[in-house]
């Protein structure tokens, strides 16, 4: 957990199991990508973009 800033926090719980229904639930919102790679070595990388520029992604290792 990160303190960003007063009040603010950060929390990353890592559940490679639930990581396909999370991007099928934000799909469902109608939210797309920004960009979707798929590495060399297979691990995967994808970024989300708010109209404010804002961005996260989510990173996994290669499916099986």
């Amino acid at each position: 957990m990160w303190e960003l800033a007063d009040h603010r926090y950060l929390y990353i719980e890592e559940l490679p199991e639930r990581a396909v229904q999370q991007f099928e639930s934000i799909g469902a919102r109608g939210i797309e990508p920004t960009s979707q790679e798929t590495y060399g070595n297979g691990v995967r990388n994808v970024i989300y973009r708010d109209p404010d520029g804002n961005e996260i992604g989510f990173g996994g290792g290669p499916l099986e």
